[in-house]
């Protein structure tokens, strides 16, 4: 489940903009919290920042050129690209109709709130699949 998120300029870097991200939701990360990612976050200066300021450990795929540390993460993948889905797909995420940035802000907003909402129910009553929305979609 997403936990910080935010709206960026589409020709910034993955990186930039999780690291301003990180250092704005500093209060949310735990000392020793593993942060699971793409291939797209790696590079030294940006697990220098997770590890060094943060305390958090980076979990992400290897790519072909270094040796190998955590494999390739098909599962944990998985679990992020069900996140993408559920917002894009159950949520209409890319279909949010905001007309002004404060639109798209608040939209996206209401989406990610109402997925935590509803794991947090699911969680709540003990539903045997605690991510599962299909019981709210209407």
């Amino acid at each position: 489940m997403p936990v910080s998120w935010c709206l960026a300029h589409p020709k910034l870097g993955e990186r930039e903009v999780m690291t301003a991200l990180l250092e704005r939701d500093h209060h949310l990360i735990r000392s020793g919290q593993v942060i699971l990612a793409d291939k797209g976050f790696a590079g030294r200066e940006f697990e220098a920042f997770l590890t060094e300021r943060l305390g958090v450990h980076l979990v992400r795929p290897d790519r072909k050129d270094e040796p190998v540390r955590h494999g390739r993460l098909a599962r944990v993948r998985q679990w992020i690209e069900a996140v993408f889905d559920t917002l894009k797909g159950q949520l209409s995420l890319e279909q949010h109709g905001g007309r002004t940035p404060a639109g798209v802000f608040a939209r996206t907003g209401q989406r990610l709130l109402a997925m935590a909402a509803g794991i947090w129910h699911n969680w709540t009553i003990g539903a045997k699949i605690k991510r599962s929305l299909i019981a709210y979609d209407h």
